[in-house]
């Protein structure tokens, strides 16, 4: 791979692909983002729009929308177009949550024919300010784990790994693990929030008050239901235990939730807008 040959970033707007794209620049590789509203618009219900984000490439990363399959003819597009390696972004919960999109998804890489490395991260630091922002804010936070810990990882840290395992060729054929450096409770987690922001959050990890947070959202019982057994399946495995993967590839330490916390509140990220 030359520093001119483009990496497609599939995915690259959110809050790790957009960091995994700004790390690959600032490395002075070639970056090619392609979604809906690029400039180069990819859309994974549309295969007339793929072949033009493939054009050249030889490296990408895919990180698939929430709930999104992997379509089974992509990976053989990709083949012919000459993409020669490949690194998924899934999840640590892939298979104790039994994420079935992503386990096929994982199953098509690896069968591919392509040099292959899947990144697994636990639970996003960055999920307090997107998918939990506002139960912050609202002062109560449900998710249906107990006082299980787990492996809070920043996606700065996630998208580090990244555009590390993109370049180098030590990762090739792993399944990479992501944690932060200590496991966490969503309680404790919500404690370092609290003492940076001077909010005070409830935290409910029994079913009973995710159905019900659920329900006032209009979501369905069926889906309630297979959430809650898939959070329930997870948490029933225990404490999560830090991997170590972030700081044996990175070579330094993982960012701390703690150190996570007071930036963002810094940024004004838990402040009514």
């Amino acid at each position: 791979m030359t520093m001119n040959t483009p990496i497609l970033v599939l995915g690259g707007t959110g809050t790790v692909g957009s960091r995994v794209a700004d790390r690959l620049r600032g490395a002075g590789h070639s970056v090619r983002v392609a979604t809906r509203h690029a400039e180069c618009r990819f859309d994974w219900s549309i295969p007339d729009t793929w072949s033009a984000a493939l054009d050249g490439v030889h490296t990408m990363y895919v990180l698939l929308p929430d709930q999104t399959g992997l379509p089974e003819s992509f990976m053989r597009e990709a083949c012919r177009s000459g993409v020669r390696r490949v690194v998924l972004h899934s999840d640590r919960g892939v298979d104790v949550m039994n994420v079935t999109h992503l386990q096929e998804a994982e199953r098509q890489v690896r069968e591919s024919g392509c040099e292959w490395t899947i990144v697994r991260p636990d639970w996003f630091n960055q999920d307090f300010e997107t998918f939990f922002r506002q139960a912050v804010l609202d002062g109560r936070l449900c998710v249906p784990v107990g006082s299980t810990r787990q492996g809070f990882v920043d996606a700065d840290d996630i998208a580090a790994v990244a555009a590390q395992v993109l370049i180098r060729e030590d990762h090739i054929g792993q399944i990479l693990p992501l944690t932060g450096p200590r496991a966490l409770s969503f309680r404790e987690a919500l404690d370092h929030i609290e003492r940076a922001t001077g909010l005070t959050v409830h935290f409910d990890g029994t079913p009973g008050a995710y159905r019900e947070s659920l329900r006032a959202e209009g979501t369905p019982d069926e889906v309630i239901d297979t959430l809650i057994e898939n959070f329930s399946s997870a948490a029933a495995q225990g404490d999560a235990e830090p991997t170590g993967v972030v700081e044996k590839i990175l070579e330094r330490p993982g960012k701390d939730f703690g150190a996570y916390a007071r930036q963002a509140a810094a940024r004004g990220v838990w402040q009514e807008r």
